[in-house]
């Protein structure tokens, strides 16, 4: 799932229309229906009021930001999969070391 799907889906669960929301976080309604149709990206600040206006955890939302934001920096790449796996590992590896 992404951050856009994860928004629409809280949003209609809530039977909130997309310009009430984006009036909630001071977006168009334009803006918003591009984000949940993950052709535009929310700014990280928005995440907190998401997570509030909906009970949602924030770890959540970050980790599908985050993932957006990946996703678009290697979605054209032959070795992405690739590419994440080794990232994966200097993850894991930064945080052994950081134990130290």
């Amino acid at each position: 799932m992404t951050l856009g799907q994860k928004i629409k889906e809280l949003r209609e669960s809530k039977g909130m229309l997309q310009r009430q929301l984006a009036a909630k976080l001071e977006i168009g309604d334009g803006f918003l229906s591009k984000v949940e149709h993950d052709q535009k990206a929310l700014k990280r600040e928005h995440l907190n009021s998401i997570s509030k206006i909906f009970d949602y955890p924030l770890e959540e939302l970050e980790s599908l930001w985050i993932a957006t934001r990946i996703y678009e920096l290697v979605k054209d790449e032959q070795s992405a999969l690739n590419a994440l796996k080794v990232a994966e590992e200097q993850i894991k590896y930064g945080k052994a070391h950081a134990k130290v």
